[in-house]
């Protein structure tokens, strides 16, 4: 088994965590700084959970536009540039006392870059590892983002007692433009995976391809929809809490990573695939915890303990992987990655929405119950397709990508072009 050690002893994975750490740091800060302005501004949970949540709607338009990027073009340039735009959007917020129509204007234009960076990431990732080592890259990954949620978060919510949030809108800048360099400097100059032309027409025959697949249909459900829902919940931490929200954030933050660490990490893949049908479960039923008055200190472990359940994600990628053709691997995980994430922004905004008609903590409860539902109802798809005992229609098409003679199911690694 792979460990962290070997997949960092390899600068080019080095420079690609990090890029994507500040990338996350700088998106983090000012998502907060964000909401809790609007919040101030307006005292409308609807328009703070649109402001932190609503710019993942943006989405779904590079997924239908211009994802294809993901394999048909050069993904170092591509990087590049999105973290370059992204250095000047949060600049003008933070140089700038916008309204916050403008503010969620210029937000959804950046995540619309960054629906598009996510694709090309993941597809990078597959190239830069070795094919057994993707899970665990791909937690190593995760992990930043905990890492970074945790400090972005915390070290924000800390920020905003004491400096004003144009301040921390600054230091958010300055972490999006150090990652400018990182990438430009400290990835190789790799030729697209597939040739054609980046464009409407090619994003949308890859997507029909990926989704007239029935075997990975249920997969990007459950990838989406139970998440998206404690998202819902995640989304209404500050009208909940107020300024205090960020421990509340940082907390779940904490908990993702330590799921995504042991699972990544100290998991076979058989025992992923038997864990994570726990794992669905198990991230919304701590969430019921707010339909009592509970001290925020309890809250906070609640949160963490559910946030775990996050690293299902792991096991369900590691077969969509598994299923796709590597010329389409980064559209597909672009894909997943933009459903999930418009998923997030639409339940968000329906929880601030129905919390400005009640109030927090019954619309979290409620949404921690349609989490539970949606993954029974998907318990017995998911089953057929990743039976970690060898049969039903997954397991032959999880056998049907093992190399000859391997009997671990590893693909060859990647050719470099």
């Amino acid at each position: 088994m792979s460990t962290y050690r070997a997949i960092f002893a390899n600068r080019e994975f080095r420079n690609l965590w990090i890029s994507s750490a500040l990338g996350n740091a700088s998106s983090t800060m000012t998502s907060l700084t964000l909401a809790i302005l609007v919040d101030a501004a307006t005292g409308s949970a609807l328009l703070a959970a649109t402001i932190m949540f609503g710019p993942s709607l943006a989405q779904v338009l590079g997924v239908s536009t211009l994802m294809s990027a993901a394999d048909t073009a050069r993904p170092r340039r591509v990087l590049t540039l999105l973290a370059a735009l992204s250095t000047v959007a949060v600049g003008i917020q933070a140089a700038v006392d916008l309204s916050p129509g403008l503010r969620l204007v210029l937000s959804l234009a950046v995540a619309y870059g960054l629906s598009i960076g996510a694709g090309v990431r993941w597809g990078l990732l597959g190239e830069v590892v070795r094919s057994d080592q993707f899970v665990l890259g791909r937690s190593a990954m995760n992990l930043s983002v905990g890492a970074m949620q945790i400090a972005g978060f915390g070290v924000a919510g800390v920020l905003l007692q004491a400096v004003s949030p144009s301040t921390v809108l600054w230091i958010a800048t300055g972490c999006a433009l150090l990652a400018v360099p990182v990438i430009r400097f400290g990835l190789q100059d790799r030729a697209p995976r597939r040739v054609a032309r980046t464009g409407l027409a090619e994003t949308w025959r890859g997507n029909r391809r990926l989704l007239a697949e029935r075997r990975t249909r249920p997969l990007l459900l459950a990838l989406a929809l139970p998440n998206g829902l404690i998202v819902g919940c995640e989304a209404l931490f500050v009208p909940y809490a107020g300024p205090r929200a960020g421990w509340l954030l940082a907390a779940g933050a904490a908990g993702m990573m330590t799921g995504d660490l042991v699972v990544g990490r100290y998991l076979t893949r058989r025992r992923r695939l038997v864990v994570a049908r726990w794992l669905r479960f198990l991230l919304a039923v701590p969430f019921l915890g707010f339909a009592f008055e509970l001290p925020l200190a309890v809250l906070c472990v609640l949160v963490a303990i559910g946030s775990s359940g996050y690293a299902a994600s792991l096991a369900q990628q590691e077969i969509l992987v598994d299923l796709t053709p590597a010329e389409l691997r980064g559209q597909v995980l672009g894909l997943e990655s933009a459903l999930r994430m418009t998923t997030f922004g639409v339940v968000a905004i329906l929880a601030g929405a129905l919390a400005d008609l009640t109030s927090a903590a019954p619309v979290m409860t409620a949404f921690a119950v349609a989490s539970l539902v949606v993954s029974a109802a998907l318990t017995r798809p998911l089953a057929r397709i990743g039976s970690p005992h060898g049969s039903g229609p997954a397991a032959e098409g999880l056998q049907a990508v093992r190399a000859p003679g391997d009997p671990g199911g590893r693909r060859p690694a990647p050719e470099r072009r």
